[in-house]
């Protein structure tokens, strides 16, 4: 399927690009937190390069799917979402995650490779331990609802205040963060050869959830380039310090595009 040419909004199940341009160098795919939709992404595109054109990925239980059960078993999700994406692939592509977002970007580049041989043009993981190092902390997904969004909060940062006066809101995001944190507390690393694409993460310096030398350990996961950029603030460092994440962002698209570009003379 070819879908360089379209004009439209384009909105699936799985993925929805805002901002559609065919004449856009580099897809770039980005996998949400958990308890949170693509909607945290949708700003993104007011500040990317014009070469890049942002898909932001659907999961079920929240936004536009928020009527659909959302998945408790990472690998059972990994497959429908590679197959929902792949149609987008026809061009150069990218894969940022943030948090829960990051393993699932890992592992859905690590489905690609098995399906097709294809990964993505560069790998970005920010705020998320590499997949094959243990928590650090005792299972969460199991405890009481007070004492799980305590528990929550505390690992990865309060709530907005807009969410916690409101009980709907608050039970909304109960359920949808259970089953993410189910997800990942139930994740089972699987070996296999490391990424051929380059890897770049990114971290907050007050983050209590991982610190740098963990990060670092995502080396590992690519047989290529990787790079590790600490930012300003704590779990959710891509909000508080959004643009200098994007001016970063950019900068490495930048080289991207220009690797494009010697592939092409070359």
């Amino acid at each position: 399927m070819n879908l360089s040419n379209y004009d439209s909004v384009v909105s699936t199940s799985w993925v929805s690009c805002l901002k559609p341009n065919s004449q856009s160098r580099i897809r770039l795919f980005c996998f949400p937190y958990a308890g949170a939709g693509s909607s945290v992404y949708n700003a993104w595109s007011n500040w990317l390069l014009p070469e890049i054109e942002l898909f932001v990925v659907n999961l079920p239980g929240r936004d536009a799917r928020i009527r659909e059960a959302p998945y408790r078993q990472l690998q059972a999700l990994i497959a429908p979402l590679t197959q929902g994406i792949t149609p987008y692939l026809d061009k150069s592509f990218v894969f940022f995650g943030h948090s829960m977002g990051s393993l699932i970007g890992f592992e859905v580049a690590r489905e690609l490779r098995r399906r097709t041989g294809s990964q993505p043009l560069h790998l970005f993981v920010s705020g998320r331990k590499p997949p094959d190092v243990p928590a650090t902390h005792p299972n969460l997904h199991h405890l009481p609802e007070e004492e799980f969004l305590q528990a929550t909060q505390q690992l990865y940062g309060s709530l907005p205040e807009v969410i916690l006066q409101d009980p709907e809101l608050v039970n909304l995001f109960l359920s949808i963060m259970r089953a993410d944190v189910t997800m990942l507390e139930t994740y089972e690393y699987k070996e296999e050869t490391p990424l051929g694409c380059p890897i770049t993460v990114y971290g907050g310096d007050q983050d209590r959830s991982v610190d740098e030398q963990i990060l670092a350990r995502w080396e590992a996961h690519t047989s290529t380039a990787f790079r590790l950029k600490m930012f300003p603030g704590e779990h959710f460092f891509l909000q508080t310090a959004r643009s200098v994440v994007l001016r970063e962002l950019n900068m490495e698209l930048t080289r991207s595009l220009k690797a494009l570009e010697r592939q092409i003379v070359e």
